[in-house]
C-alpha cells in the first residue's frame, strides 16, 4: 500500500509540472483533467490510510487539483486571479521548504 506522504510527493510535483505545461502550451487541458481522474484513481489506493493528519501540503495540493477540475480551460488561462493563485499554490508544493502558507488556499481530501 501507497502511504499518504509519499504519494503527496510524487504527486505534488506532477501536479505542478502539469499546470505549467498546460500554462506554457506544452499540454492540452485534456491532459489537465486526464490527470485529476487519475489522480482520484490512485488516492482510491491510500484513502483507507486517511486517518493520517492532513500536512498543510496536502491541503494546497487538494486545493489545487480541486480548483483545476473547475474551472473551464479558459477561466484557467486567462484569469488573472486565479492564475495568480494557482501560481502562488504550485510555488508552494515546488518548494522543499514548509513555510506558513496562507489558509484560504486549503482544499479537503476527497
Amino acid at each position: 500500500m501507497i502511504h499518504v506522504q509519499k504519494f503527496l510527493n510524487v504527486k505534488s510535483q506532477q501536479l505542478a509540472y502539469f499546470v505549467r505545461a498546460f500554462w506554457n502550451n506544452r499540454i492540452v487541458y485534456n491532459e489537465l483533467d486526464l490527470y485529476f481522474w487519475d489522480t482520484m484513481e490512485e488516492w482510491s489506493q491510500v484513502s483507507h490510510l486517511a486517518n493520517q493528519p492532513i500536512s498543510q501540503r496536502e491541503r494546497v495540493f487538494w486545493y489545487v487539483l480541486h480548483q483545476l477540475h473547475f474551472w473551464p480551460e479558459q477561466k484557467l488561462r486567462e484569469d488573472i486571479k486565479v492564475r495568480s493563485d494557482l501560481d502562488l499554490c504550485v510555488h508552494f508544493l515546488e518548494s522543499q521548504e514548509d513555510y506558513p502558507f496562507p489558509f484560504e488556499y486549503s482544499g479537503a481530501r476527497p
